[in-house]
């Protein structure tokens, strides 16, 4: 392949990629600002992101039997054509019902799109740069979709609300599938890989990762045990794994290699990337969110999404400038490091903190977020080669469950922890505060000071005061809450570092301490 034919193939991958990546972020970055064109609360909006994850999670496994089945060529096109109608089905939302029903549809369409990033990527490489060059830069790509799609929400949505949103998905979705019909994959073989039992399995496998997905993305929101019907999706959910579970431990030929799954060396790697995935919560539901808490809209964070994207792209070209193998491991205790200082940066936030004392934070936090996943990816990849090449089907799942539902399990955990750090230092504040107090009753007067030419009732200009600092005492105690979360993140990736650290150490003294084989003696 000529180079310019070879860019060609590399810009495809970054459209596809960011195609893919705003489809699923635009939504999340702008659930307040959806509120009134849908006609919908925050919880009944929160939807929008669990209609869609719920099948997304888990389409990508069965998709990869159906490529093999039914042809590359096919299976690419077909996907790109579904998702570029479902894209055109967003402007007759006019409602939440409607909105709702579009987005699950999204989430199933959107499901191939990645895969055709990576291959996409790849396609141009040779074999020995695929898992060293196309990997990373793929995983790059895909990461800017989060805060580009924050940088260009503010634009957009003064277009038409929603509509204008999913105008410009739907033009990078033409624009895909024009890159898609002009640039074909080579085919690999066909071969026939699904069985009726395949297909049982999946779907199990299906409803139980998407209602887990529906159940943490909304668990928050309805919290969780005053809405029984949260624990009736999730004794559900467990109970289809358990069916998939049971189905492939009797199974010949299985779907999934449950004993490899759970062998020691899947789950310590399943571990670190979940881990991971936890940590980085701190940028998507961490200082964000902190922000919008504050007041911020997206258009005055569109430096700090700048600075995201930059850091991102630098830390891809980062990575390539300095990969070679035997460097994993320090690679991904680097990542760690930078969380760790990025997070603690964090830890000591007020209510008078702005997105410009963030941009070195947050920084360090998005390079660490494109430096750990390409080493970690291709360790799981070199394990599934070496058991044979069914087992990359078995790997996409422990890369899946970490990353797709692991996002969404550790944005519930982090946004739970700060709820139930605001309830704490909520109630800490106003135990202190006492009307007989002399600084809490001139407070008091000078907040309802605003309302005295409009409240002339002494009694309600006074109730005034008094919700108005009941408001400033809860914005105080959110802010605590979120400097708890990020020490409490900066903690988890000091206590990674460490067990990762203390890993390497045991396995290096195993290796010195173990005997020589000795050569055979004829």
């Amino acid at each position: 392949m000529t180079r310019s034919r070879a860019a060609l193939y590399m810009l495809a991958s970054l459209l596809l990629s960011l195609t893919q990546g705003l489809g699923m972020n635009l939504a999340a970055a702008n659930l307040p600002q959806l509120q009134g064109p849908l006609g919908a609360t925050t919880n009944e909006v929160t939807w929008l992101i669990a209609a869609y994850m719920a099948p997304n999670v888990s389409l990508s496994l069965i998709l990869v039997k159906v490529r093999a089945q039914f042809g590359l060529r096919n299976f690419a096109e077909l996907s790109i054509l579904l998702f570029v109608l479902v894209m055109i089905l967003h402007i007759f939302v006019r409602d939440l019902q409607s909105a709702l029903i579009v987005r699950f549809f999204s989430g199933i369409a959107a499901a191939p799109i990645s895969t055709l990033a990576f291959l996409y990527m790849l396609e141009p490489l040779p074999p020995a740069k695929k898992l060293a060059v196309g990997q990373p830069l793929v995983l790059t790509n895909i990461a800017l979709g989060a805060p580009l799609a924050r940088l260009i929400s503010p634009d957009l949505l003064m277009l038409g609300d929603w509509h204008g949103l999913y105008l410009f998905e739907i033009a990078l979705a033409t624009m895909s599938f024009a890159a898609v019909y002009l640039l074909p994959l080579a085919p690999p073989p066909r071969a026939k890989v699904i069985h009726w039992l395949d297909v049982v399995s999946y779907l199990f496998i299906a409803v139980g990762f998407g209602l887990t997905a529906v159940v943490f993305t909304l668990g928050r929101v309805y919290w969780w045990f005053e809405a029984p019907w949260l624990g009736i999706m999730l004794a559900v959910g467990l109970a289809s794994l358990t069916c998939a579970v049971v189905i492939e431990l009797n199974r010949e030929t299985p779907f999934l290699d449950i004993r490899w799954l759970t062998s020691k060396e899947i789950l310590h790697l399943a571990g670190m990337l979940f881990v991971f995935r936890l940590l980085m919560s701190e940028q998507t539901s961490g200082a964000f969110t902190f922000f919008q808490i504050l007041g911020l809209q997206n258009d005055q964070m569109t430096t700090l999404s700048l600075v995201i994207i930059g850091s991102s792209i630098a830390g891809g070209l980062a990575y390539l400038a300095v990969f070679k193998p035997g460097r994993e491991n320090a690679i991904r205790m680097t990542a760690f490091a930078l969380l760790l200082i990025g997070a603690l940066m964090d830890s000591d936030v007020t209510s008078l903190t702005r997105p410009e004392q963030m941009y070195v934070s947050q920084a360090l936090i998005a390079v660490a977020g494109v430096l750990f996943l390409p080493p970690a990816m291709a360790a799981g990849m070199m394990m599934a080669l070496q058991r044979g090449p069914t087992f990359i089907l078995n790997f996409i799942v422990v890369f899946l469950t970490t990353q797709s539902l692991g996002g969404v399990i550790g944005s519930a955990l982090v946004g739970t922890f700060i709820t139930w750090r605001t309830q704490f230092h909520f109630q800490h504040l106003v135990e202190n505060l006492t009307f007989g107090n002399p600084l809490v009753a001139q407070r008091i007067s000078q907040l309802s000071g605003a309302y005295s030419h409009v409240i002339t009732d002494r009694s309600l200009l006074n109730a005034e005061g008094v919700a108005l600092l009941s408001q400033q005492v809860t914005r105080e105690a959110t802010v605590l809450a979120y400097n708890d979360a990020f020490l409490a993140i900066a903690l988890l990736a000091a206590l990674a570092l460490a067990a990762m650290l203390l890993h390497l150490a045991i396995r290096t003294i195993g290796k010195r301490l173990s005997p020589e084989p000795q050569p055979a003696v004829s």
